[in-house]
């Protein structure tokens, strides 16, 4: 009878050990991440992923997101939800450690269906804490009201349990980086994703092009590409960025302050609180890619 009851509790612990488990752990990166779309609610990976070729895509069905660690705020200062609204999602941290291949250089950039990019570097995650969201106020993706624009939520968006500005560089201060409409994660490397943009040359951090180049990560990058680096939504290069630097630094400086002033079509929100520091430290880190590489 003992020795029945010794086998008794071994059992019952090892059952208890393996339920104990986190819930990662039993729909790990190889169970939940498929190679083909099962509809159109599964999130779009790739990037560096973990065991898989650079460059990787994989799929992540809306089911096995829900099974991964989950965390519920409620947030009153998300400008894509009219008042308290309650969310709940997977941190970002959680993906890029469990699914990126350089645990210590991994960051996420979210991609979305307009061809906007927010990025997401090791130092913003640990500062805000944003989350992919999985439910507004209990409701799954494909039951999430409009945004206050009119535009579509889903499938995907990223908040914060709260925003509060981590920097001020001149007059930028650091943004929310809230997107919605998210289609596609990546995992990459923040070495290589900010490499591409990087100027040439040993500029200190508080020097003009070094200061310009901290606002134009955060800000600029979202819409304007450098190669496959990048948004795309704006439809201009970070080349053509640089021409119009360099031709024409009062309109360059005109188009970002005011950009209707300039196009009337502009879709670029105003950035009328850049003062003539931070506009000039723009202008001097962007001109650097007209440069010949042997002057940067």
């Amino acid at each position: 009878m003992r020795e029945g009851a010794r086998i008794i509790l071994r059992v019952i612990a090892l059952v208890l050990a393996a339920t104990a488990q986190p819930a990662i752990a039993q729909t790990g990166p190889a169970n939940i991440l498929h190679l083909a779309r099962s509809s159109s609610g599964d999130l779009e990976i790739g990037g560096d992923l973990s065991g898989l070729p650079h460059g990787s895509t994989r799929y992540i069905r809306y089911d096995d997101l829900l099974r991964m660690p989950q965390e519920t705020y409620t947030v009153s200062d998300d400008t894509n939800f009219h008042g308290k609204t309650e969310i709940a999602g997977v941190p970002l941290e959680t993906l890029a450690r469990q699914l990126g291949s350089a645990p210590n250089d991994s960051m996420i950039v979210a991609i979305c269906y307009d061809q906007y990019r927010a990025n997401y570097p090791r130092d913003y995650i640990a500062a805000h804490h944003p989350i992919l969201v999985l439910r507004i106020n209990g409701r799954p993706h494909d039951q999430w009201p409009p945004s206050p624009y009119g535009d579509p939520l889903s499938p995907y968006l990223i908040s914060h349990p709260t925003f509060k500005p981590a920097f001020k560089i001149l007059s930028h201060q650091d943004e929310p980086q809230i997107p919605y409409g998210v289609t596609r994660i990546e995992v990459r490397r923040e070495s290589v994703v900010f490499g591409a943009i990087r100027p040439n040359g040993n500029w200190p951090a508080n020097s003009p092009v070094g200061e310009g180049y901290a606002i134009a990560r955060q800000d600029c990058f979202r819409c304007h590409n450098s190669g496959a680096e990048g948004g795309a939504k704006a439809g201009r290069s970070w080349t053509q960025l640089a021409k119009d630097a360099m031709s024409d630094p009062g309109k360059f400086q005109k188009a970002i302050r005011n950009p209707a002033s300039v196009r009337t079509n502009a879709q670029m929100p105003a950035h009328s609180d850049y003062d003539d520091s931070t506009l000039a430290a723009l202008t001097a880190y962007f001109k650097t890619f007209a440069l010949p590489e042997r002057n940067r």
